[in-house]
């Protein structure tokens, strides 16, 4: 087992991973930009360093000074957590190169799941059923004859696209031009690859996801599936398991090609498969994540086992234990992402926490950074923290999720708790029919979510 870890990141993933490793008996290591020198990670970690300004790019990005400190630190290994260069390829490799271990799969993995269009033949090849579309396209005049080929509604995604990022929805040819420009420009911005390929826009579907772990010696084990469709532009804001109205005939199916695509890519760790399915069930490859995923804690509420410790213990060498969960009973887990913003225009919000209130009691969690006093930066994504819940039953899960949330007490900037609650009374939510359209349909920008007065 690794002695030290880097954690490079911030907020609640690095405080979780912190805690995991703690309990491990491995020392740790925080990095953090000058806007976060009060934060919670910065105290709870063995060692921590300052590595630049506020600025993605001078800090939590900025590779050379990570890898500075790891090896100044002496640190065998460095944990990424999501986002930020938790899918970074080349940074993965450049890891390795300077004799740390990276705790994920290889380098090689990463750039072939990331590369969509690379990933979608992987899938096809494995026998995992993928939506119709298309390979790169080389220009607007390809992507109009492919999209009169395949039929509107088409989605045109950025090759190295996450986060919702580089995605564009087109309805009518009219719309096409102009959805291609702005894609390619917002993949070149966000990932500094415009490239983009084309699928068959899929309505009234569900996003479902299957959470899985590998070991070095071909080891696959399925924990569970998330279902994730409520989402606001793409970024999820409610994900629980098991997925509502889904049979078990297809729940072992999903968990097969699961498996295939994940022994055909040759994975280690932690990884989540995604798929999107329609209301006859049949379900088609969307993605696969090569990280921790935010909602990891709705599956270490259903299963038990710690994620993140299995993580670590996967990336020294050690053989998973455990086979496929599938004996989920009649519990539910369900996790909603408390965000810092505004409940009327849904922008971000920032400033000091004067008043925390967090609820307790059997089968609740809070992950968060949050403590009195701490100050709530404009600098970084929103998130501040994950409510999870897990309840002997789906309708108890949603009962204690509304108990937990009204019991929850953040002054000093806004938070999106009411949002939740709005969104739980909805009938789609509470009978599992809800799909992917639902937040769009019923909360747009010109119809916000009720607020609290």
């Amino acid at each position: 087992m690794f002695q030290k870890i880097l954690i490079a990141n911030r907020g609640e993933i690095a405080i979780r991973i912190i805690r995991a490793c703690r309990e491990m008996g491995v020392l740790t290591v925080a990095v953090y930009s000058e806007a976060d020198k009060d934060s919670l990670h910065v105290a709870l970690a063995d060692e921590s360093y300052c590595i630049g300004g506020p600025l993605l790019k001078d800090s939590y990005i900025n590779e050379d000074s990570i890898l500075q400190i790891a090896k100044f630190t002496r640190a065998e290994a460095i944990h990424p957590g999501y986002g930020l260069l938790s899918e970074n390829a080349a940074f993965a490799k450049k890891v390795v190169e300077n004799g740390i271990a990276w705790i994920g799969p290889s380098h090689l993995v990463m750039d072939q799941m990331s590369d969509k269009d690379v990933a979608r033949a992987l899938a096809k090849k494995a026998g995992v059923p993928i939506t119709p579309g298309t390979d790169i396209l080389k220009d607007e005049k390809e992507a109009q004859k492919a999209a009169d080929k395949i039929g509107y509604p088409v989605m045109l995604k950025a090759r190295a696209g996450g986060g919702g990022k580089g995605i564009r929805i087109v309805e009518k040819p009219e719309d096409l031009a102009h959805a291609f420009a702005a894609a390619t420009m917002e993949g070149e911005k966000a990932f500094g690859d415009g490239a983009l390929f084309m699928e068959k826009y899929l309505t009234d579907i569900k996003h479902v996801e299957v959470q899985i772990i590998a070991d070095e010696v071909g080891n696959v084990a399925v924990l569970g599936e998330r279902d994730c469709s409520v989402q606001r532009n793409n970024q999820k804001l409610i994900e629980e398991s098991p997925a509502p109205s889904i049979s078990e005939k297809t729940r072992k199916k999903l968990y097969s090609c699961a498996k295939k695509l994940v022994k055909a890519c040759r994975y280690i760790t932690v990884g989540t498969c995604e798929f999107l399915m329609d209301g006859d069930e049949n379900f088609y490859f969307c993605e696969m994540n090569t990280r921790l995923q935010v909602e990891h804690s709705v599956t270490e509420m259903i299963t038990g086992i710690d994620l993140v410790k299995w993580q670590i213990r996967t990336a020294a060498g050690y053989e998973i234990p455990f086979d496929d969960f599938t004996e989920y009973g009649t519990r539910a887990a369900i996790e909603c992402r408390i965000n810092a913003e505004n409940p009327k225009t849904q922008l971000p919000s920032s400033g000091k926490v004067e008043l925390l209130h967090i609820p307790g009691g059997p089968g609740v969690r809070f992950d968060t950074f949050l403590y009195q006093g701490a100050t709530v930066s404009p600098f970084y994504d929103s998130l501040l923290g994950k409510m999870i819940v897990l309840g002997g039953s789906r309708e108890e899960a949603i009962r204690k999720m509304r108990s937990a949330l009204s019991e929850l007490v953040v002054t000093g900037i806004d938070v999106n708790t009411q949002m939740h609650l709005t969104l739980l009374d909805e009938e789609e939510f509470i009978n599992g029919s809800y799909h992917t359209d639902f937040f769009r349909r019923k909360y747009d920008v010109s119809r916000s979510v009720k607020a609290s007065e």
